[in-house]
């Protein structure tokens, strides 16, 4: 099946063609660096993982250019620089902040599955790139010099607003915007702005003799470029960021290159609420990847990243998601199972036709990881099934041969003897051929007390009762044999 994607400015789901086959390359919005990532922007981080992986096996490893990158000049930054360590020159202040902060983001996303990226450009090392954009915007009559600030004139460029699909006046009537009197019109927006004393600046473009640093907007069309050219493939990122980030990147970008578009495909991921309500720190009800791996801030359970993962996935990427306690047990029963599954069984090397083919219609991941329980329920007595799941849980991001324990961090684990609850099934199912459901309803208790969920199904080639067994959501517990 050929790869399908949504496209955001289309508004429709397209056949993906390459601009080059040898070089697939594709851009996503990463952080900015001043203080733990919240579950939210652990989604497109995961999502666009997916795409990653899915690229690489239809095209090559060798010919995908993933980048995503590292916003590492930004007011907050600064803000949180200056708290953090009143003491030291801002300029110290901020290396610190973003160096720590940008290592603990490595090393929360690695928990999630993540593959790195073919390259992560930070803003700091493209400030030159920023530069001459700002010089060619200005030269081709979209963008203006006011009081040492360099911003884009948005009348220049007469379909601004084709990706959100709203006109000027419609934005302008709902945005919410800087008033400031040497703008030529409300909309817009700073592409270099002077620097205050004490914060980073860089010598400025178009003859400013004031030192500045650059807008929001304008690193990653300086990044993107740089790295994947003029025109690329896929520019991804959560929906939040549609309007004003990504409107007002492909507006820098197409001026200033004289292009028709800056990538021919553009994918947003949806919204994530918090058990119900919206996420923020007002509310009390915002938490971090770290929070979830780290600490028992969520269901009173830490999470592992792939569990993390998992839950993400079952819901496609272009609905919201509701995060939800009874979200994570659920993915983490699966995992649970695909562990008892797994894990003595060699790597297969080529995942599930069927999979692939979910994934290739528009990265349709529930429909993954519903072929997913067909395959462990033929994995469960069959070898090759087994390898063929296996490299499929793997080729997903979702299986790294965990164990049970690892699956359920932090809490005292319950050891249970696998032969054992073998042989009482076996009991029971002897009980109920014989119709002694007293004696069969027993073994069941005494299976449950133990934390283990029996499920009864009816083999439709035999028509016999199979039953299969799977750690209850309220337990933990590690198999042994």
């Amino acid at each position: 099946m050929p790869l399908q994607l949504y496209n955001t400015l289309t508004r429709r789901k397209e056949t993906f063609q390459p601009i080059d086959p040898d070089n697939v390359r594709m851009y996503v919005c990463g952080p900015t660096v001043y203080d733990y990532a919240h579950i939210g922007n652990a989604r497109p981080i995961i999502v666009f993982d997916v795409l990653f992986r899915l690229l690489r096996h239809i095209y090559g490893a060798e010919h995908v250019t993933y980048a995503r990158n590292i916003t590492d000049v930004d007011d907050k930054i600064n803000a949180r620089a200056a708290a953090d360590f009143p003491g030291l020159p801002l300029n110290e202040a901020i290396a610190k902040v973003t160096a720590k902060t940008t290592e603990q983001f490595h090393k929360d996303i690695a928990a999630l599955g993540v593959l790195e990226p073919t390259v992560e450009p930070k803003a700091t090392g493209h400030i030159a790139e920023m530069v001459a954009m700002c010089e060619m915007l200005v030269d081709k009559g979209h963008a203006y010099v006011a009081e040492n600030h360099v911003l884009f004139d948005v009348a220049s460029m007469p379909d601004y607003g084709k990706l959100s699909n709203r006109s000027l006046e419609e934005m302008e009537a709902g945005a919410r915007v800087e008033v400031a009197p040497y703008k030529k019109g409300p909309m817009d927006f700073v592409l270099w702005k002077p620097s205050k004393p004490g914060e980073p600046g860089w010598p400025s473009p178009c003859g400013i003799a004031v030192n500045g640093r650059p807008g929001w907007h304008i690193e990653c069309s300086a990044m993107s470029g740089k790295h994947l050219g003029e025109i690329f493939d896929i520019h991804g990122g959560g929906i939040d960021l549609s309007f004003p980030h990504h409107e007002n990147e492909i507006a820098q970008s197409r001026c200033a290159h004289g292009t028709p578009v800056m990538a021919n495909i553009w994918m947003h991921n949806g919204f994530l609420q918090l058990e119900g309500e919206k996420m923020s720190k007002s509310l009390g009800n915002f938490i971090t990847i770290h929070q979830l791996l780290d600490t028992k801030a969520f269901g009173s359970n830490q999470w592992h990243g792939r569990v993390i993962r998992l839950a993400m996935l079952r819901t496609h990427y272009r609905q919201p998601i509701d995060w939800t306690v009874d979200r994570l047990l659920q993915a983490r029963n699966m995992l649970w199972d695909l562990s008892k599954l797994l894990r003595n069984a060699p790597v297969g090397e080529t995942p599930s036709e069927e999979v692939v083919a979910a994934l290739s219609d528009d990265l349709n991941t529930p429909s993954a990881i519903s072929i997913l329980h067909g395959l462990m329920k033929s994995a469960a007595r069959n070898q090759d099934a087994r390898l063929e799941l296996k490299a499929t849980v793997q080729f997903m991001g979702l299986y790294g041969n965990e164990t049970v324990e690892q699956l359920n961090p932090g809490y005292e684990v319950r050891h249970v003897d696998e032969v054992k609850i073998d042989a009482l099934i076996a009991a029971r199912l002897q009980a109920r051929k014989a119709k002694n459901w007293s004696e069969s309803d027993r073994i069941r208790d005494e299976l449950a007390a133990q934390g283990i969920q029996l499920k009864d199904s009816k083999n439709p080639q035999t028509g016999e009762i199979e039953t299969t067994w799977e750690v209850s959501a309220a337990g933990t517990t590690e198999v042994t044999r």
